[in-house]
């Protein structure tokens, strides 16, 4: 697996980044996802990702994570599947899933408003964002409670439950 992590804005958090990885890496354990993989983290200012949601969702407002998956994912298709049909980097021979960007604004508000630390908040945004690189959503009410699951469960095998 190789996770290209890159610090636009924040206090020091290179050591963030094993945080950041092991989020990944049990987001994938969960789903039960063992194919190569790679993808970027991005962490940036809200002024940044406002612009990014604006350019990409038509939404003037920051936001606190934005994911954009890039493997192909058919109806009925599981993510395991999917990653079958997908181009390998021939360098490494991983898939690419996707791109993460992260507010780093919001990593400190949202952890203040919840009382709970920097890392669970980061750990949570990260694990949320995974779960969209790997083709879930919460558009219907079945598929937050679905998502919500999965966090807290994923969340609690990594020691960060709230």
């Amino acid at each position: 697996m190789s996770v290209y992590i890159e610090w636009l804005y924040g206090d020091q958090t290179s050591d963030l980044n094993p945080i950041i990885e092991k989020a990944i890496k049990s987001s994938l354990a969960y789903e039960g996802v063992h194919e190569p993989v790679e993808l970027s983290v991005t962490i940036m200012s809200s002024d940044e990702i406002q612009e990014i949601n604006l350019d990409q969702r038509g939404i003037n407002k920051p936001t606190d994570v934005l994911s954009f998956p890039m493997v192909n994912i058919l109806i009925g298709e599981q993510f395991n599947q999917a990653l079958q049909h997908e181009p390998k980097n021939p360098e490494t021979d991983e898939v690419y899933i996707g791109d993460i960007v992260i507010s780093w604004d919001k990593v400190i508000e949202q952890s203040n408003l919840y009382g709970h630390s920097r890392e669970r908040e980061l750990s949570f945004l990260v694990v949320h964002s995974m779960l969209h690189l790997m083709g879930y959503d919460h558009e219907t009410e079945e598929e937050e409670t679905m998502m919500i699951q999965k966090q807290k469960e994923i969340l609690k095998d990594m020691g960060m439950e709230r």
